[in-house]
């Protein structure tokens, strides 16, 4: 999607699968002038559900929002639809979390300062005070909440205050060893995407690396999905893997395995950013 144009938008849309739903969505855009750049649909068989990604522009005129969400209003009430739209010209407002690794901070922040994602990275939330000098260096604010224990009310209501406050659309968990409460993450229910290594729950706790190394490990890997009440257990986004062998030194892990965070982490929350993924019946549906 061109981020300069300000007559594109996406449209993400599911409903209960049947005849003439394609037809009639495009029928739709075509009646208030809209003009399908690109279209990538799915069908659930096991639901019964269809879903599609539209990029659309408006090359005639300047797009009005509201004739837009009335034309589709119609279509809701028609073919119980759900649906959601995003303008290009309106990039969403991120909000970063982290403890004291660094790597995937750094990478998003490179990413956004060299205009490869589509966002406002607001503000950085840390339980510690050793990355503000990274946010400084990229001129975004740094608040240090710090957390007594997992979920501490006092300072999960300090946190959900600045998000509000920011307006943020998107949290993005960058190697934040904290548990969220359940309460913080109904409040952004399907806006909050995690990192974490794919040996969980093989290796759990502390080391996981030096676990995997002990064990004979010969795949390393990570995993973004979306945070929910259930720890690591959210509808997964992407994951990526790289091998490894007894040649490997419990550094040569980390390394690996940092390596794979950022860049797996890069795309979740690209693709985010880009409209290309729908959480239904608790999977995540990417249009890649």
């Amino acid at each position: 999607m061109d981020a300069s144009s300000p007559n594109e938008a996406v449209i993400l849309l599911h409903c209960p699968d049947q005849p003439g739903i394609v037809a009639r969505v495009a029928n739709c855009l075509d009646k208030i002038g809209g003009n399908i750049l690109d279209a990538v649909q799915h069908t659930d068989f096991e639901s019964g559900t269809f879903l599609q990604r539209l990029h659309v522009s408006w090359p005639q005129h300047d797009s009005d929002e509201q004739v837009v969400r009335d034309a589709f209003t119609a279509l809701k009430r028609d073919l119980n639809l759900n649906w959601r739209l995003q303008w290009s010209h309106t990039p969403r407002r991120v909000a970063i979390f982290v403890s004291r690794e660094d790597h995937c901070l750094h990478d998003l922040l490179l990413l956004r300062r060299d205009g490869d994602l589509h966002c406002k990275i607001s503000l950085i939330i840390s339980n510690h005070a050793d990355l503000e000098d990274v946010a400084k260096r990229f001129g975004v604010p740094y608040h240090h909440v710090p957390m007594e224990f997992p979920g501490d009310p006092d300072g999960e209501a300090e946190q959900l205050t600045l998000l509000k406050e920011h307006n943020i659309d998107l949290v993005v968990l960058a190697r934040y060893m904290q548990v969220l409460s359940a309460r913080f993450i109904a409040a952004y229910e399907s806006r909050i995407i995690n990192i974490h290594h794919s040996f969980l729950p093989a290796f759990a706790g502390g080391s996981p690396y030096r676990q995997a190394h002990e064990k004979g490990v010969k795949l390393i890997g990570a995993t973004a999905h979306f945070a929910t009440a259930a720890l690591d257990d959210g509808p997964i986004i992407e994951q990526g893997v790289t091998r490894v062998s007894h040649r490997d030194s419990v550094h040569d892990m980390v390394r690996k395995g940092r390596d794979i965070e950022r860049t797996v982490l890069a795309r979740a929350v690209r693709w985010y950013l880009q409209d290309r993924v729908i959480v239904h019946k608790g999977r995540a549906v990417v249009f890649e």
